[in-house]
C-alpha cells in the first residue's frame, strides 16, 4: 500500500488558479476522477489533497471531497493564520462535512516577501493555535526561506512542520549550498519532516534525469531519515514533466538502496503519522 502525501485538484470553472501561466497545459481542470484510476494502477490506496488558493473556500470544498472519496484520507486546507479567531474557525472547519479529514494548514509562504514571515507574532499565534488543535503545518518555501523554518520549528516545539518538496532546491542549475546546509538545519528539529515531491519540476521538466534528483535526496535521506520523509506525487503539477506511473518510478529507483522497512516508512509509514491518516 502506498500513501501519496501530497497531490492537488482544481476546477476552473469554480475559480481560477491565477499561479498557472496563459498557455501552460495545467490551465484545464484535474480533478479526482482523473487521478484515482493512475493512483489505484500505482498502488496508491490513500492520499493527502493540499490547498492550491489562499481562498477561505477551498478549504471546505476539499473537505467535502474526501468526505466523498476514499482515496483521500487527509486534507491539508488553508486558513488565515492571522485572524483573531483562528482557534474557533480551525473549530469550525473540522464541524463542516468531511471535517475528520482535516489534517493541516499551510500558506503560501513562498510568495511573502518578508523571509521571516513564519516569525511575526501575528503568525506565531496562529501557528500555536494549530498547535493546540493536534494539525500540522505544511511549508511550501523557497531555499532563502530555510532558516525562518527551522526557528519557528525550534520555538514551536508541540507543532509538527512538513517541508513540501524539500523546499524547492535548484535542481536546475546544480547547485546544492546553501540549501543543502538550510535543509539539515531544519532536520535536526526532531518536529520536522519532508515531503519526496516536486523535485522533477525544479529540475529541467523536459530533460530531467534521476542522475539529476539524486544528490538532493540522498541529502534528505541524510538529514531526515526514511522515518521523517514521504512520497508524495505532487500531481498534477508534476505532468510537467512526468506522468504519474513516472514520478513513482523515479521515487523508487531514488530510494532503490533502502530496506524494505525504511521503503515502508517513505511510502506509506511517515504519512500515516505525520497526518494521522
Amino acid at each position: 500500500m502506498t500513501v501519496d502525501a501530497h497531490h492537488h485538484v482544481w476546477d476552473l470553472s469554480v475559480r481560477d488558479q491565477d499561479w498557472i501561466p496563459e498557455h501552460s497545459p495545467l490551465r484545464r481542470d484535474f480533478t479526482l476522477t482523473g487521478l484515482e484510476p493512475q493512483a489505484r494502477a500505482a498502488g496508491v490506496t490513500r492520499t493527502v489533497l493540499v490547498q492550491t488558493v489562499t481562498v477561505p473556500e477551498e478549504t471546505p470544498e476539499f473537505l467535502a471531497l474526501a468526505a466523498a472519496h476514499d482515496l483521500v484520507a487527509g486534507v491539508v486546507g488553508w486558513t488565515d493564520l492571522t485572524r483573531p479567531d483562528i482557534a474557533d474557525e480551525l473549530a469550525r472547519l473540522r464541524e463542516l462535512p468531511g471535517g475528520a479529514h482535516l489534517k493541516g494548514i499551510r500558506h503560501q509562504v513562498q510568495g511573502e516577501p518578508d523571509p521571516e514571515w513564519l516569525l511575526r507574532p501575528d503568525v506565531r499565534r496562529g501557528l500555536t493555535a494549530l498547535a493546540d488543535a493536534g494539525l500540522v503545518y505544511d511549508l511550501v518555501v523557497l531555499p532563502h526561506q530555510l532558516p525562518a523554518c527551522a526557528k519557528a520549528a525550534e520555538t514551536l516545539p508541540r507543532l509538527t512542520f512538513v517541508l513540501d518538496h524539500l523546499g524547492k532546491p535548484p535542481i536546475a542549475s546544480a547547485a546544492r549550498e546553501p540549501w543543502a546546509s538550510a535543509l539539515r538545519a531544519l532536520a535536526a528539529r526532531p518536529n520536522t519532516a519532508a515531503k519526496l515531491s516536486g523535485l522533477l519540476t525544479e529540475a529541467d521538466p523536459a530533460s530531467w534525469t534521476t542522475a539529476d534528483l539524486r544528490p538532493y535526496t540522498d541529502t534528505a535521506l541524510e538529514a531526515f531519515g526514511p522515518d521523517r520523509l514521504m512520497f508524495g506525487s505532487d500531481w498534477p503539477v508534476c505532468t510537467l514533466a512526468a506522468t504519474y506511473a513516472e514520478v513513482l518510478h523515479t521515487t523508487a529507483e531514488l530510494t532503490a538502496g533502502l530496506s524494505a522497512t525504511e521503503r515502508t516508512a517513505v511510502y506509506e509509514g511517515t504519512a500515516t503519522r505525520v497526518y494521522d491518516l
